[in-house]
């Protein structure tokens, strides 16, 4: 299930079929390549002497046993959360801050209920317009960090329910080239989200990603 919200509330609610008929979503052509959330792997603490070095064999024997390799299905099996948000009523400086300080490429913008009303990323926050000898003053670039986040951010955006399949969500991010998709309730408080290093993580390590069945 997919669901589509923008500062005006609710906007569409259905299957990913149905979401592609309609035109609830911002043009792909507004998305500008970012850098997506980097999620990590554990780090394994190595070269500590032997004490270290058996417990760390022993789980990596462990996660290779058939009875342990449950398949990733759904969002929730690989989702951040809770996810990082920005507030609607913070300008463009802040909301650069925010994503500095959490380390994200992008981060879903809620109001002050917590409802998911849009998507930031960096490209938005610095649109190629604003590299334009015509801003190239202090004075301008100021003016354009004190604009408020819901002038550059995407809108309307889309959401997933915590139960959809990762496959149908992988399909959508490569159709309107968004970085990730936050995860909301129906009612569209943002309980997560989920990126496309997420996606990659889960291919990547164990339990697989279940992308045949």
């Amino acid at each position: 299930m997919f669901y589509v919200y923008s500062p005006y509330g609710h906007v569409f609610s259905g299957t990913l079929e149905q979401l592609r008929k309609t035109q609830a979503l911002t043009p792909a052509a507004r998305v500008r390549s970012t850098t997506s959330v980097a999620t990590g792997l554990d780090d394994e603490m190595v070269g500590q002497g032997e004490a270290n070095t058996q417990p760390s064999v022993h789980r990596v024997l462990q996660a290779y046993r058939p009875e342990t390799r449950q398949p990733l299905t759904t969002v929730g099996d690989v989702m951040q959360r809770p996810s990082h948000v920005v507030p609607s009523n913070v300008n463009v400086r802040e909301a650069w801050q925010i994503l500095q300080n959490h380390r994200v490429g992008q981060a879903p913008v809620v109001n002050e209920t917590g409802t998911l009303v849009g998507l930031v990323t960096r490209a938005e926050l610095l649109p190629p317009q604003w590299l334009a000898p015509a801003v190239d003053d202090a004075d301008a670039w100021q003016a354009m960090l004190a604009s408020s986040v819901i002038e550059v951010m995407w809108s309307p955006v889309p959401s997933a329910h915590i139960d959809t399949d990762l496959r149908r969500v992988a399909s959508l991010l490569l159709e309107t080239g968004l970085p990730g998709l936050p995860v909301t309730e129906a009612e569209g408080r943002v309980i997560g989200f989920v990126s496309r290093s997420d996606l990659l993580k889960a291919l990547a390590t164990d339990p697989p990603l279940d992308v045949w069945s």
